[in-house]
């Protein structure tokens, strides 16, 4: 049974995200389960998200605000996050992803179920011009299982959707890269020998913005392939081979 301390601590880095990220925090504090902590990390906003996550701190006490007062990049904010943690769970949720209400209480009743490392959930892809949520034809499902060596091939965890066990794994950061962080933290912890479960239900909405690194193709390609040779520090033969059914999912998930 899980309690009702702060056992789930959801890092939430922040730019810029005035338009969103009201959103986001409130889709949170719907949750079905109350045990958790937002870090959420401003990294110096040149607009009023920083005022508004304090606002959302001074109501709520369970919501920490992390101010830079220069920008440090995605990487950095979320080991901010991560570094001041108290929940024995560390979730993710960027400022322009929803959650919805059960995702917290699903997702942790899964992970003790399974004793699993590492979980991540199938989500809804939604555009920014959509006001009416994801149809069904745009869910992506996720793997029921993924160990490190299916991780080299392809990475199918959504990053607002996953959440990992520190008691399990320990404390663990991603690379201080300018992208693909996320593929890069999977990478660690699996590396040790873990395993990652999906749990098929849609529970986030991921929002899919014009210019990001999600629609732009290529650009994401070159920052997988940077993470197959710096992170997972694999030898030209084996990252292209690896590289080769990345090309190939992407090409699947296209599709969708």
């Amino acid at each position: 049974m899980i309690g009702t301390d702060p056992c789930c601590s959801i890092v939430m880095p922040a730019r810029d995200s005035a338009s969103t990220v009201k959103e986001a925090i409130a889709a949170i504090e719907r949750q079905t389960f109350y045990g958790w902590e937002i870090l959420a990390v401003d990294d110096a906003s040149s607009d009023f998200t920083r005022s508004l996550l304090g606002s959302f701190a001074a109501e709520d006490d369970r919501i920490k605000l992390i101010a830079f007062e220069r920008r440090q990049g995605p990487a950095i904010a979320r080991n901010k996050g991560i570094e001041a943690a108290r929940g024995r769970y560390i979730a993710f949720c960027d400022s322009d992803d929803v959650w919805h209400p059960q995702k917290l209480e699903k997702q942790l009743a899964f992970m003790q179920q399974h004793r699993c490392a590492v979980s991540f959930t199938a989500y809804r892809k939604v555009s920014e011009a959509d006001t009416a949520r994801a149809s069904a034809d745009r869910i992506v499902h996720p793997p029921a299982r993924v160990d490190y060596q299916d991780l080299l091939r392809s990475n199918p965890i959504g990053l607002s959707t996953a959440m990992y066990d520190t008691r399990l794994c320990g404390k663990v950061y991603m690379p201080d890269i300018a992208r693909r962080q996320d593929y890069g933290l999977w990478l660690r912890i699996m590396r040790e020998g873990h395993i990652a479960l999906g749990l098929d239900e849609p529970l986030v909405d991921y929002r899919i913005r014009k210019g990001s690194l999600s629609s732009n193709k290529a650009l994401a390609a070159w920052y997988y392939w940077r993470v197959l040779r710096q992170v997972a520090e694999l030898p030209v033969p084996r990252a292209s081979l690896a590289f080769m059914s990345y090309v190939r999912e992407s090409l699947r998930k296209a599709r969708i």
